[in-house]
């Protein structure tokens, strides 16, 4: 690396690298896009070639110097093409972004207007007929962050079959099987589903596990959005685990919790149940840290009980932001009558139990992973605020766990469990992504009811090298430095 190539010392902060393991006072060197040195008092002994007057000295003193935080699971498919600077993202210290999620992903699948629960991602997104597609679309876009796909079973279902309500005849598994091949071909990380969505459910176990044996053939991982987060959720856990085990991939159990009142508290049983999975299988988890979840407005998760509040919704935008509950009592309808008003739409639904967040997210296997989606128009405050959230409520004030485990479940853990090679760690030699942080300050400031706002601690941020973000200072707007970010292949 020659000396005009730029360099960044990040001089003097608390290095936390991403392995879980103790933190230190130290400095880390950026050059061109890789990390190039991590030690003490590196501004004195430059490689050679480097001079003082060639690097940019930054003060880390009071910060935490950490990898680019890696978000586990996102829908971010269609809006690093839409929006490549991505605010809500990179202003939270994220550097990388796993899309495909939940069985729904943009590749391989083109048509002109997409059916739920593709329209996630929008409807009018679906233009990539293979994986390498899509790759070209993100080069071309040039997003602030890097992306790393998975392929969704449901969007395989819809590319091969007509019907969705039943299991795939023979020619259409394997219609799956060969536009999947082809893409872990093209470098995608693995294989997702979402078996709990209608278009998803009619598929019987063995339909994801013969899917499932491509992915392990190309060293690739399977996430599932489970068939049950209710009351069957123990045996949709199996379910999943089975279908890994028999197909011998990877299990990420995504955004795990178990949802509905009736179910609350039976993280007691779940967590031990992957424990015990682990014993013979490699098993992770995600979890964003909210009681709510999100996804499109349905009328079976409308119960009467939990708080719903409407994302958004085509027959009526002007209601976005409000609790279903009032809405219904305004026109004088049950919150059933409402929903089907209001539809086609999102929401937030109230599902979970704060005490099971907990336990999920204090777990040693679990991730962290937004979840956010971007398209709605009053979001999920995850979207802008879910990392920082992580580190002000359950490390610094909950103190479910240490800073470097915090780290870890955002940067290394994931690298590993996805495959993601070069990043999640600070160590010479690899990519240099890499966020700075007032471990005082970092806080989300999202709320459900102002759910765009952009979290503050989060002081810089770099992708692959280049300073793609700063904490602005008071009064002034937040904005995107620089567009660094990268298409991720698997192995590469």
């Amino acid at each position: 690396m020659h000396a005009d190539t730029p360099a960044t010392l990040l001089q003097a902060g608390l290095v936390v690298d991403g392995s879980g393991h103790p933190a230190w006072t130290g400095d880390v060197l950026l050059h061109g896009d890789r990390i190039e040195r991590i030690g003490e008092g590196l501004l004195q002994r430059l490689p050679d070639g480097l001079a003082p007057q060639d690097v940019t000295v930054v003060d880390c003193r009071g910060q935490v110097i950490a990898p680019g935080f890696i978000d586990a699971h996102t829908h971010d498919d269609a809006i690093v093409l839409r929006q490549p600077e991505y605010l809500p993202k990179l202003s939270q210290g994220i550097t990388t972004v796993v899309t495909g999620n939940c069985g729904i992903s943009l590749a391989p699948y083109r048509t002109g207007q997409a059916l739920p629960p593709l329209t996630l991602l929008g409807a009018d997104s679906f233009r990539h007929a293979t994986m390498a597609e899509y790759q070209a679309a993100v080069a071309a876009a040039e997003p602030a962050l890097n992306v790393a796909a998975l392929v969704g079973h449901t969007t395989l279902r819809f590319a091969a079959m007509q019907d969705l309500a039943r299991a795939a005849t023979p020619d259409e598994q394997a219609r799956m099987a060969a536009l999947l091949d082809e893409a872990m071909a093209q470098g995608a990380h693995g294989l997702s589903s979402g078996l709990f969505y209608e278009e998803a459910f009619a598929a019987p176990a063995d339909e994801v596990t013969a899917l499932a044996r491509v992915v392990a053939r190309h060293g690739g991982v399977y996430a599932t959005h489970l068939r049950s987060e209710m009351a069957t959720i123990l045996e949709a856990m199996m379910e999943a685990a089975d279908s890994a085990f028999e197909a011998g991939v990877p299990l990420v159990l995504s955004h795990h919790k178990c949802a509905g009142p009736q179910n609350w508290g039976r993280t007691r049983e779940t967590l031990p149940l992957v424990d015990t999975l682990a014993l013979r299988q490699s098993v992770a988890m995600d979890v964003y840290p909210y009681v709510a979840g999100s996804t499109v407005l349905r009328e079976d998760l409308v119960d009467g009980v939990i708080d719903v509040m409407l994302t958004w919704s085509d027959p009526h935008p002007e209601l976005g932001g409000r609790l279903l509950s009032d809405i219904a009592a305004e026109w004088g309808v049950s919150q059933q009558a409402a929903c089907r008003r209001l539809q086609p739409g999102g929401a937030c639904y109230f599902q979970m139990d704060e005490a099971d967040v907990e336990r999920v997210i204090a777990h040693p296997r679990s991730m962290i992973g937004s979840d956010g989606l971007p398209h709605d128009r009053h979001p999920h405050p995850r979207l802008w605020g879910a990392f920082p959230r992580v580190l002000a409520r359950y490390w610094r004030e909950r103190q479910l766990f240490t800073l470097e485990q915090a780290v870890h479940k955002m940067t290394g853990l994931t690298a590993r469990n996805f495959r993601i090679e070069d990043r999640g760690l600070l160590r010479p030699g690899l990519q240099a992504d890499v966020v700075v942080f007032d471990p005082q300050r970092v806080a989300d400031t999202a709320t459900y009811d102002q759910p765009i706002s952009v979290s503050q601690g989060i002081g810089r941020v770099y992708v692959n090298g280049v300073l793609a973000y700063a904490e602005p200072a008071e009064g002034a707007q937040p904005r995107v430095l620089a567009r660094a970010g990268r298409m991720l292949r698997r192995g590469g």
